[in-house]
């Protein structure tokens, strides 16, 4: 049995990205009334979902150690968009930072951080299950 399995390495790596995603928040937030900045965002779901690779669609067969690796992306060198948020709207000063915005956004990570959390202790839980059930 292995215990870094799919599951655990993709919760993983959506936990890593959502602390991410939420430093880029923290920083619209802090920078709100910067002159001239402009919001960020992290997109990472497609990376994650190119990690995952559920559907096997994106794998490609490596018949020699010189071949790079250029199919699902795996969870090692997952790699989430940085971008500059194309739908703000700019303020006098130039600013695109819309606060009541990026606090819904940052709620809405924490939910999702605190589900990827609890999906996580589940699948941890299952496992000491299975470990105690075999002794």
């Amino acid at each position: 049995m292995k215990m870094m399995d799919t599951t655990m390495k993709a919760l993983s790596a959506s936990l890593n990205l959502r602390q991410m995603r939420n430093e880029i928040i923290s920083s619209n937030i802090a920078n709100a009334e910067t002159p001239g900045y402009k919001a960020k965002r992290l997109d990472f779901e497609e990376a994650l979902q190119r990690a995952i690779n559920i559907d096997r669609t994106q794998t490609l067969e490596m018949s020699s150690d010189r071949h790079y690796n250029v199919g699902g992306g795996g969870f090692n060198n997952l790699a989430p968009s940085f971008y500059e948020d194309p739908n703000g709207v700019v303020s006098e000063n130039g600013n695109t930072v819309n606060r009541d915005e990026e606090m819904v956004k940052m709620a809405e990570n924490k939910i999702m951080y605190d589900a990827s959390i609890q999906l996580m202790k589940k699948k941890i839980s299952t496992l000491k299950y299975l470990v105690d059930s075999e002794n």
